[in-house]
């Protein structure tokens, strides 16, 4: 930004203000405050930030009071969450008082209450010196600095700097997700030291096993790895889902695939008297994958073209019809009713190697379509005219699409129950890291699903213990003040 763009800035603005009274016939100029803004309301948003920040930290060290070891807990739980809570406090503070107030002037509090923080020469502070508590700066109304030609810092988006960024989030995702991971490992219902979590994942595994081992070996481990492979799966096909369709609130259950196991599952459960998870996860998979060829099959019929909108019509016709089967046989039979119910909560407990490992080649078949065809769907944002002139096949692109989204999530429902919410939040936040480019947002959206759907699974063991929450209801809870917030943001109204 040259010198003079901060003075044309402000001459424009006054032009601006002087044209409008002038049109309503009022001359008389509007006058702005000038120098720091009250001490009153400089305190107040410095309460504001300081509770903002604190929040983390109070949530964490609530949570490893209720782990002492008269509560059931654990050295590793409490070295866990605790070590959560500072890294998630120190996060807050960097974003909230660095990155935001550096190069918007506002943090939290200071957006609540109209003021801005800027330095001596009336532009913004940078993340490096907002953070110094003691750095040369000025709090002043919001008014008052855009009158006086403040300008919010804008990033400089070059394909270099965009490839870093984006290369640079990725690793840290990974590392999040392998920190989660052995979170997912170390926490339980019953506590265990460090010493013992360390001689159960450590070869070698000789036949007699003491009760450490086999916990973390027969039970935590094959949790791990489904609670991994179902977030990975599951935040991938809500990527796809919301690019094909266009629409930011969309989910996989969108296409009925939940509706599709759901009503397999019952049928199996109240005609051949199936009622494990290794022989419900079949059915379930089986009526996901019917169920999405009905919805292709509607979408497509009397020679029609593949839209979304014909797709989410097609979606919403098969969930309503299977629904009503699936609720009048619950409805109908006890037995089936108590099966379904806890099937429906949707859970990663209580299944092992024995569920996850026959799915696998679906997991991995879903997983490569859908990366293959990123580019396609990339083409596809841009409008399905610009796409065909420029040498997209729209059919193949939609067959790719429907079919990864199929096996992800019908695999991931057939194995763990219909689980919400992942599809639904993770390709938002995917996108605000990368932008609109689904090479990068179908990657990113894998390693947030996993380590969202692990951390709630994680969550759910110790809210309530002894006894624990299913996955399902923790992200709901979770979900639920993002959709809202979702809703409520007309910016994210269209993709």
């Amino acid at each position: 930004m040259t010198e003079s763009e901060p003075e044309t800035a402000a001459l424009s603005g006054l032009l601006a203000r002087e044209a409008g009274a002038a049109q309503r016939g009022d001359h008389t100029r509007v006058e702005v405050p000038r120098g720091p803004a009250p001490l009153p309301l400089r305190l107040l948003a410095a309460i504001a930030d300081a509770a903002v920040a604190a929040a983390p930290a109070i949530v964490g060290a609530l949570i490893v009071h209720s782990l002492r070891d008269v509560n059931g807990g654990g050295q590793a739980d409490r070295l866990i969450f605790g070590a959560m809570a500072v890294v998630a406090t120190a996060a807050t503070y960097v974003w909230n008082l660095g990155f935001a107030q550096g190069r918007t002037g506002s943090s939290v509090g200071k957006t609540w209450f109209g003021l801005v923080a800027r330095g001596r020469d009336g532009q913004p502070l940078g993340a490096r010196s907002s953070l110094l508590l003691f750095s040369s700066r000025e709090v002043v109304r919001r008014a008052t600095a855009v009158d006086e030609g403040f300008v919010e810092h804008v990033a400089e988006a070059s394909p270099a700097s965009m490839r870093t960024r984006r290369i640079t989030g990725l690793v840290v995702c990974a590392l999040l997700l392998l920190v989660v991971a052995l979170a997912s490992v170390a926490v339980g219902a019953r506590p265990l030291s460090l010493a013992e979590i360390g001689a159960a994942i450590a070869p070698p595994y000789g036949v007699s096993a003491s009760d450490s081992e086999i916990i973390v070996r027969s039970l935590r481990l094959p949790r791990t790895l489904l609670a991994l492979v179902t977030g990975l799966a599951l935040g991938m096909a809500g990527a796809m889902i919301q690019g094909h369709t266009r629409n930011p609130l969309a989910d996989p259950g969108i296409l009925g695939v939940s509706a599709g196991a759901a009503c397999a599952v019952v049928l199996a459960t109240l005609l051949l008297g199936v009622g494990s998870a290794t022989g419900t996860v079949w059915f379930a998979l089986a009526g996901s994958f019917v169920a999405t060829i009905v919805v292709f099959g509607l979408a497509a019929m009397g020679g029609r073209a593949l839209s979304p909108i014909s797709l989410i019509l097609g979606g919403a016709a098969m969930a309503a019809f299977l629904s009503s089967i699936t609720a009048a046989v619950v409805l109908l039979d006890q037995d089936t009713l108590d099966s379904y119910r806890f099937w429906v909560v949707g859970s990663v407990a209580a299944r092992g190697l024995d569920v996850l490992t026959p799915l696998l080649p679906f997991f991995a078949a879903g997983m490569v379509i859908a990366l293959a065809s990123a580019p396609g769907l990339n083409l596809m944002s841009l409008g399905e005219d610009v796409a065909r002139s420029l040498g997209g096949s729209i059919l193949l692109s939609r067959i790719a699409g429907v079919a990864a989204i199929t096996l992800l999530a019908g695999t991931a429902t057939a194995a763990c129950g219909p689980i919400g919410f992942v599809g639904l939040v993770v390709p938002h936040i995917a996108r605000a890291i990368t932008g609109p480019d689904y090479r990068w947002i179908l990657p990113y959206s894998a390693l947030i699903g996993a380590t969202l759907l692990t951390i709630c699974d994680v969550i759910g063991r110790v809210v309530v213990r002894p006894g624990e929450l299913q996955v399902g209801i923790v992200l709901a809870l979770v979900g639920g003040p993002f959709f809202i917030a979702l809703v409520r943001r007309r910016k994210l109204a269209s993709l």
